[in-house]
This record gives structure tokens, C-alpha cells and sequence, in this order.
């Protein structure tokens, strides 16, 4: 079978042309006019770093929070930027100040990283990790939402919940579950590494406790740029996980706010800078602008897992309203599952260097199950899909 054509939109990207690339959601991928901003950010700083760093980045690094607030309708006081959505995790969870038998919910289909973080803390604090167990096959939204509540103690004091799961690829009912879990005194903190970008967010509306999620997936900005948002009566509590010269600024809370989140010591910030830019040039792609882009993006994740169950001889785990652009499909039962590696799962490793296909494999232990999950992003191509299929019947 010849190389799957790939779609209309993918001569903005760089990608390899010789790589069948279904992989959007681990590492996003940046246009070519994105990173073009980035280089004449960096050229700009280069020319002249301090005069960048003391007269031209406060007003870049503001000017990038209120694209991406007025983006999620999020309050622009409440919005700064981190590396990355791991980050925006460990930034909530190691400013808490937890109590001895507290508790913490992680469903077990959440990202392992963000769940290692809440056990760091809860074991540190003598507070305790709830574990909620939810199959990866559900009817529906209101089982999720079931088992999640049935979890809540008197000793709850927060839940960590994905906006759509990393492993799994599934849509969580988060809007639901936040309006539930925050009318039992419970907050929220949102890992919407998923989220900008690939699920509509209103950050106004949701008004949940903490927020953080990744703009170099689905927005496709530069590495390293992802957001953490804090709603007003939270904002005290939380402080960056460097301590640096914000914390003896004199100013308002904002203003210490702003400065302790901005300037964490010498970094490289033009990830972050070139939120407004990828925000304007992906929108403006599609004439329907991210809504288009959100629809398209999902109708053809849900065709590729079709496809892929029937290639599989199985059937779609839970209903197309709970696939957003991300898929996740049981692999067939091949030994014990093995721990997640650097170095690859080897049928993951095979699918790339015999056929071109960059899509991952990865045993997820807490399932006892190993999971092929596909993305889609506008580069992407139904052929790719088939291509897939074709792979997957002549090597399972």
C-alpha cells in the first residue's frame, strides 16, 4: 500500500512528508509562520537582551495573556503562563497547605506525571490519594459522573480532572463535574493539557478553582507554553514553584501576582509570546475559525477510530460525543503490560520503522491494558487512517 496522502492544510506544517504523523497530542506540532514569530522574537531579544527584558517583554507577556484570556473568557487577573500543564499542576498542588487524612481524587485515567504530583504531596502532607477507578468503556457521560461523586468524602478537599484524559482520549464531562464536585466544597484543579484548542473552554463560565493546560498541543505554539489560570478567591494561595525576585516586589497583589508568575529567572519566553500570533493564524485556516477547526478536527478522530476498530475487530469503547481529537483503542492482549518508557513501546517502534506511522502505543498499568491512541489536526488525512488499518491487520 503507497504513502497515505495527507490533508490540504499540511503544506503550514514542517513535518516529514515521509511520516504517516497521527500523533498530534504528545508534543503538538508548530506551523512554519508560528515559528517564523518565534525566530524574530529570539532575533529580538538577541540584538539587544537587556533593553528586551526591561522595556519590550512585560507588554509582549501581557499582550500574550489577554489573547489567550479573551481566547477561554478567562479573567485576565487570574491568567499567567508555565512551561507546560505538569507544571501549572505541581504549581497548585505544592502551594497547598494540606492537613494530616485529607483527600484528593485522581481518576485512574489520569496523566501519570500530574498523578505522580498529587501522590508526592499527599504522602509528604499525611493527606491521602483517592483513586477512582472508571472503565475505559462507558455508555456515557452520567457513569463517569456517577462514579467521580461517589469518591467524595467529608475529608475531599480537591479533584484533579481532566478536560480529556491523556492514556485514554477521552472527553470528560468536566463542565458537569465541576459544577458538582465545587457545589460539594470541592476544588477543582483542571488539567486541561487538552483543552485550548481541541474542546470549547469558557473559563468564566466554568469558574473553577485552578485551570492549567498546554498551548503548544492544540493552539500550536512553540514548546514550553501552556497557562495556569487561579480564580480570584484562590489567587492567595498559590506561588510559583521558583521563588525569585517577585516575591520581595513592592506592588499591590496583582502586581507581585504578575511579577512572581513573569519572571522566574532567565528563560526563554518567546513560547509564550507567540500565543496571539498561533491563535490568529490556525483560526484563520478554516472559514469557521476554531469552531470549524474543533468540528473537522473531531469528525475526523471519530472516522479514524472507526476505522480502527474495524481493523482491530472491535468496537468503539464509549460514545462519539466523549471523542474530541484524541482516540484511544485496546491493543490485543500480547503478554504482560510493561511500564512506560522513554525508548518506546517496541510496536510502536515497529509501526514507525516499517511503515512511517508516528502514533502511539503505551501499556497503561492501571488497566492492565495497552492502548493505540490517534490524533487529528488539520495536516491530517483519512487515507492516513486506512493506513493505518492496513498496518495494524497485516502485524497484529
Amino acid at each position: 500500500m503507497s504513502r497515505p496522502r495527507k490533508g490540504e492544510l499540511a503544506h503550514h506544517w514542517t513535518l516529514d512528508p515521509e511520516t504517516c504523523f497521527l500523533n498530534h497530542g504528545s508534543f503538538g506540532a508548530t506551523p512554519t509562520v508560528v515559528l517564523e514569530e518565534q525566530s524574530g522574537l529570539r532575533a529580538q531579544i538577541e540584538r539587544e537582551p537587556v533593553r528586551f527584558i526591561e522595556r519590550d517583554y512585560l507588554g509582549l507577556w501581557n499582550r500574550a495573556r489577554s489573547a489567550l484570556s479573551e481566547f477561554l473568557n478567562a479573567d485576565l487577573d487570574g491568567m499567567t503562563f508555565v512551561t507546560n500543564a505538569t507544571a501549572g499542576v505541581n504549581t497548585v498542588l505544592r502551594s497547598l497547605d494540606l492537613a494530616e487524612g485529607d483527600e484528593i481524587i485522581v481518576p485512574d485515567h489520569s496523566y501519570q506525571a500530574c498523578w505522580n504530583a498529587v501522590d508526592f504531596v499527599t504522602e509528604k502532607s499525611g493527606a491521602k490519594t483517592v483513586v477512582v477507578k472508571i472503565p475505559f468503556r462507558v455508555g456515557g457521560t452520567q457513569e463517569v459522573i456517577d462514579i467521580v461523586m461517589g469518591a467524595v468524602t467529608d475529608r475531599t478537599v480537591l479533584a484533579l480532572i481532566d478536560t480529556v484524559t491523556s492514556p485514554t482520549g477521552m472527553r470528560m464531562p468536566f463542565e458537569e463535574l465541576v459544577v458538582q464536585l465545587q457545589s460539594r466544597g470541592v476544588d477543582v484543579l483542571l488539567d486541561a493539557a487538552h483543552g485550548p484548542g481541541i474542546v470549547p473552554l469558557d473559563l468564566t463560565e466554568l469558574d473553577v478553582a485552578y485551570c492549567t493546560g498546554n498551548c503548544h498541543k492544540w493552539l500550536c505554539t512553540p514548546k514550553g507554553s501552556a497557562f495556569l489560570h487561579i480564580r480570584k478567591d484562590r489567587k492567595g494561595l498559590v506561588r510559583p514553584l521558583s521563588i525569585s525576585h517577585g516575591a520581595s516586589h513592592v506592588g499591590d497583589a496583582q502586581e507581585i501576582f504578575e511579577f512572581e508568575f513573569a519572571w522566574p529567572g532567565t528563560h526563554d519566553p518567546t513560547p509564550w509570546l507567540c500565543i496571539p500570533k498561533a491563535i490568529e493564524y490556525i483560526g484563520s485556516l478554516t472559514e469557521g475559525g476554531w469552531p470549524e477547526i474543533m468540528e473537522r478536527n473531531h469528525a475526523l478522530t471519530v472516522e479514524g477510530r472507526r476505522i480502527i476498530c474495524d481493523a482491530l475487530g472491535t468496537t468503539a469503547p464509549f460514545p462519539d460525543s466523549m471523542v474530541s481529537a484524541l482516540a484511544a483503542i485496546e491493543m490485543p492482549a500480547d503478554g504482560e503490560v510493561g511500564a512506560i518508557g522513554l525508548e518506546g513501546d517496541p510496536f510502536h517502534n515497529h509501526l514507525l520503522d516499517k511503515y512511517g506511522i508516528q502514533v502511539p502505543v503505551f501499556p497503561w498499568r492501571h488497566h492492565d491494558v495497552r492502548y493505540l491512541r490517534i490524533s487529528a489536526q488539520l495536516y491530517n488525512h483519512i487515507d492516513e487512517y486506512r493506513y493505518l488499518a492496513h498496518a495494524l491487520k497485516e502485524s497484529v
